[in-house]
């Protein structure tokens, strides 16, 4: 039956995308903007300069989401790989219909990896005449959904493994947010245990003019197909009202909750919502990737890809800092780093441990990697989840159970934030969009917050026990009450997650995590 199945698939997979849809663009409004004249507009437009501002914290990503829905005044585009069915996701959802209804036009573009079973409330959510919403590179089956995903992939992986993992959220095409976060609870503290640590960056300026270029050529891309064209039957009379009510609803609940309350305690909202919130002037790349990504291994092939890293990190002359939530850095990679290691730079990686990562598989591949890197100098510090924080520490990369952020910061001068992690998938398979930064005082505020993250109470150091020797075991050092202790195995993770993730690492193909 999976042989047939497999074999009906595959006959399907020369479906073809092409659906008919207008195309639309960002809408260029100059000054007749409230973000233009008054947040745009603290960064000297004749400079050519950027402005941006570090959202380390959960509450202060929602809250310039939040902020730039209510401030919008012609339009919103919002590019993501996930979209949660949870408060905050919700919550930010309700503010773009809202914006909606006051006039604005709203464009939502989701990747339909996690769409399964939603298809109608996207509908609904388009039914209003402000709002359309696209899904890239839909599946064809809607109704089966695991197990006709599964056939699916089998029979047509070449075009399915293609996720758009972009993140963005512009409004008014004068003012956005790009990093690393999704929509959802996780994503903005607001879950706790298993909250993620992540990074966006605000952004202003000629920067965000070309993040809308980049948001256009996916939403006018054969790839991305209108919910209408896939949900099945159209949204009936008076649904789009009813959703809008019991969002109110909730939105009404939601004040009363102690994470409504800790987004109360902080100004950026406010700051933002009266033009006032302060900036970094900087002169920015979009580093953007075209929806029809070359296949297979040509990301690697050829690393003056404007999304390619390599060339970047080369240029360091004395510190290199990586963060990634899932760092497989393959062969060649590796061997970049250690060559600048040879080279008297210091080389410092932040990734997740096996307790703290929410893919075990891919913690596998990078254990592979692990200790040439340390062999030949570099150095590697893995989240700690869980980890105590001292009282009125600022909360950024250390400050949840699982690291989501990723950044590269050269130098302390030349920082890159964006949605790519330093693995195969983001280079052969996913889309992906980032920012590349000149600045030393963003630089600098990124090194310190990396400094933070590995310190001995918030990550682990992992070592060699006898230095340059990759054959010799490994330990993770690390502070608990204030006291050195050292790890001999894989530390805070249980025996079924190391030998389930060591089995499955051993029978996933590497260029696929």
């Amino acid at each position: 039956m999976l042989v047939a199945g497999v074999a009906l698939v595959a006959g399907c997979a020369t479906w073809r995308l092409e659906v008919p849809h207008a195309p639309s663009h960002a809408i260029d409004a100059g000054q007749d903007s409230f973000l233009a004249r008054n947040v745009a507009s603290r960064i000297d437009r004749s400079s050519g300069l950027s402005g941006f501002r570090v959202l380390a914290s959960g509450q202060e990503a929602f809250l310039a989401r939040a902020a730039l829905a209510e401030s919008a005044q012609h339009s919103l585009d919002l590019q993501y790989f996930i979209v949660a069915e949870d408060a905050t996701a919700t919550l930010l959802l309700y503010r773009t219909l809202r914006a909606a209804q006051r006039g604005v036009r709203v464009r939502l573009l989701v990747d339909d990896l996690y769409v399964a079973g939603r298809d109608a409330d996207l509908a609904v959510f388009a039914a209003h005449p402000n709002v359309e919403v696209r899904v890239f590179n839909p599946f064809r089956f809607r109704s089966l959904q695991g197990f006709g995903r599964l056939l699916e992939i089998l029979g047509d992986g070449a075009r399915l493994n293609r996720r758009m993992h972009n993140k963005l959220w512009i409004a008014d095409n004068a003012a956005g947010v790009v990093g690393g976060r999704n929509l959802g609870d996780a994503y903005f503290a607001a879950q706790g245990a298993s909250d993620f640590a992540d990074l966006d960056l605000l952004a202003t300026g000629p920067i965000v003019a070309e993040l809308s270029r980049s948001f256009d050529e996916y939403w006018n891309s054969e790839l991305a197909v209108p919910i209408e064209a896939i949900a099945g039957e159209p949204p009936v009379a008076g649904q789009l009202e009813e959703v809008l009510a019991q969002m109110a609803s909730k939105a009404d609940r939601f004040r009363d909750t102690e994470y409504a309350q800790s987004l109360r305690a902080t100004d950026l909202g406010r700051l933002l919502r009266r033009g006032e919130v302060p900036l970094v002037a900087a002169r920015a790349t979009a580093l953007r990737e075209s929806p029809a990504k070359p296949p297979g291994d040509a990301a690697d092939r050829h690393p003056e890809s404007p999304i390619s890293l390599r060339p970047i990190v080369e240029k360091a002359r004395r510190e290199a800092i990586l963060v990634s939530p899932y760092f497989i850095p393959s062969e060649r990679g590796m061997g970049v780093l250690c060559a600048l290691v040879r080279q008297g730079i210091r080389v410092r990686i932040l990734t997740n441990s096996l307790a703290s990562t929410d893919v075990p598989v891919v913690h596998a591949g990078y254990a592979h990697y692990r200790p040439r890197l340390l062999a030949c100098g570099v150095e590697l510090h893995e989240l700690r989840p869980g980890a105590k924080r001292a009282e009125g520490a600022r909360r950024g990369l250390s400050s949840g159970g699982s690291l989501h952020a990723k950044a590269l910061v050269v130098d302390r001068e030349v920082v890159v934030v964006g949605s790519m992690n330093f693995d195969p998938r983001s280079r052969f398979s996913n889309t992906e969009i980032g920012v590349l930064i000149e600045s030393a005082e963003l630089g600098g505020e990124l090194g310190t917050l990396f400094d933070e993250a590995t310190s001995l109470d918030q990550s682990f150091r992992v070592e060699l026990t006898n230095p340059g020797d990759e054959n010799s075991p490994l330990t993770w050092a690390a502070l608990e009450n204030g006291l050195p202790v050292r790890y001999t195995e894989e530390p805070l993770a249980g025996w079924w997650r190391r030998v389930s993730s060591a089995v499955l690492g051993a029978l996933a193909p590497e260029e696929m995590l």
